[in-house]
Order: structure tokens, then C-alpha cells, then sequence
């Protein structure tokens, strides 16, 4: 637990992290950016299907639509909280010349992503309204 608390100070303050060990291969350094960059671009994909979901999908039963919509927003959210910790995790991991963190969190989001995508199955197959 202290260790993420470090690591959130960290997403405000990342100059800090360059106290930490040596600097690595610039290539690597923005290969870990460009990681970041992609967790971020899935979570406005998540956001927006929420939206999305909830906009454009007025004639779905409630129930439906919400659980839907939040379980995208849902993931969103903590895809684009997961990405800066896990840039964070792996810009320290660089410099002190540590093996890269590994995360469950992958298939945790590729888990809930499928769950809303067989509920979405479900809805087309059985009708959208109640």
C-alpha cells in the first residue's frame, strides 16, 4: 500500500522519478509513453461506448442501458487510472534496472469488456425494449 501511495505522488510530480536509479535507453522511456498514450486512447473508447450506450439506446430497458453504460464507463475509468500508475511502475522499474512490473489488470479489463459485450449480445438477440 505504501508503494502505491509513492506512486501516486509520482503521477503529480514526475520529475522526481528521475531521482530514482539511472536513466534508461531514451527508446525504451518513450516505448513506455507510447504504452501510456494506448491505455489512455482505450479508455476514451470505453468512455465514449458508455455514452454512447447511454445516448443512443434510449428505447433499451433501463436497467439495461445503465449497467451497460456504467460497466464501459466504469472501465474507463480505471484504465486510465491503471495506465499512469503503470507508466509510473515501469519508468521506476527502468532505472533501477528491475524486470517490468507485472499487472492482473489486462485480463480484468478483458474480462469486464466481455461481460458487457455478451450482455450486448444478449440485448440484439432478445429485443431492446421491455
Amino acid at each position: 500500500m505504501i508503494e502505491f501511495v509513492r506512486n501516486v505522488r509520482l503521477w503529480f510530480a514526475p520529475g522526481r522519478i528521475r531521482e530514482d536509479g539511472a536513466t534508461p535507453d531514451y527508446r525504451f522511456s518513450l516505448a513506455n509513453e507510447r504504452t501510456f498514450l494506448a491505455w489512455l486512447r482505450t479508455a476514451l473508447a470505453l468512455i465514449g461506448g458508455g455514452f454512447a450506450v447511454d445516448q443512443f439506446l434510449p428505447d433499451l430497458r433501463w436497467g439495461w442501458r445503465v449497467g451497460l453504460a456504467l460497466g464501459l464507463l466504469g472501465a474507463g475509468v480505471l484504465c486510465s487510472l491503471r495506465a499512469v500508475n503503470h507508466w509510473v511502475r515501469c519508468e521506476r522499474a527502468m532505472r533501477r534496472g528491475e524486470d517490468l512490473p507485472v499487472s492482473r489488470f489486462p485480463a480484468l479489463l478483458s474480462i469486464v469488456i466481455a461481460i458487457v459485450a455478451v450482455a450486448m449480445v444478449m440485448v440484439v438477440l432478445f429485443g431492446w425494449e421491455g
